[in-house]
C-alpha cells in the first residue's frame, strides 16, 4: 500500500474540501466550527496526560472519538447531503455524557459560589476544555443559522462544557484546591 502524502497542495489558494468534495473558503464558518472542535480534542488529549484513573481516561477517550464524529458531521454539506452513519451523534451519546456528569457531580460538595479556573494541573486543563467546548458550541450555533445542524450535535456540545466543569471540580477536590471567586477586595 502506497503511503499517502501529508500535503496535497489543494489548499494553497485559501480553499479546502468539505466531505464529498465541495470546495469552500478556509474562512467558512464550518471550518471555524470543526476547527474549534479539533482544538478541543487536542486539549482533551493534553488533559488525559494528567489523569491517573483509567475509567476517567477511558471516558475522555470516548469524548475524543465523539468529537471526531462531530467534526465529520460539521464538515458534511448537510444542506444537500445526509451525513454518513459514522457522523451521527445520538441520544445515547448524550445520555452517556449526562450519566457521567451526574455520577461525578453526585460525589462533589454542594456549590454555592462561583468557581475560579485552576486549583491544580488537571483541574486547570479541564477548565480550558470547558471554555473551548463553549466556543465550539457558539461556532456550531453560527453554522446552524445558515445550514441544517442536528439538535443532538448542539446538545452534545452543550453537555461537554457541563462535563468539563464538574470534572474540573472533581480534580480540584481530590487535592482540596478548589478556588472560588471572592467578591470585593481580596
Amino acid at each position: 500500500m502506497k503511503k499517502s502524502m501529508v500535503y496535497t497542495k489543494t489548499g494553497d489558494r485559501g480553499t479546502t474540501s468539505l466531505v464529498r468534495g465541495m470546495r469552500v473558503s478556509k474562512t467558512h464558518i464550518r471550518l471555524d466550527a470543526y476547527g474549534t472542535v479539533d482544538e478541543l480534542n487536542s486539549y482533551i488529549g493534553w488533559l488525559s496526560c494528567e489523569i491517573k484513573e483509567s475509567d476517567h481516561r477511558d471516558f475522555l477517550r470516548y469524548i475524543q472519538h465523539k468529537l471526531f464524529t462531530v467534526g465529520s458531521y460539521l464538515a458534511t454539506e448537510t444542506e444537500s447531503k445526509e451525513p454518513k452513519p459514522a457522523s451521527i451523534i445520538s441520544e445515547k451519546d448524550i445520555s452517556r455524557l449526562e450519566e457521567q456528569i451526574d455520577m461525578i457531580d453526585g460525589n462533589l460538595p454542594r456549590l454555592n459560589r462561583f468557581v475560579l479556573p485552576g486549583g491544580n494541573e488537571a483541574a486547570a486543563r479541564a477548565h480550558i476544555c470547558r471554555t473551548v467546548a463553549r466556543r465550539a458550541e457558539r461556532y456550531v450555533y453560527r453554522v446552524a443559522e445558515k445550514f441544517p445542524v442536528a439538535d443532538e450535535v448542539l446538545v452534545f456540545l452543550n453537555r461537554l462544557s457541563d462535563y468539563f466543569f464538574v470534572f474540573a471540580r472533581y480534580e480540584s477536590n481530590k487535592t482540596s484546591e478548589e478556588l472560588f471567586w471572592e467578591q470585593g477586595d481580596i
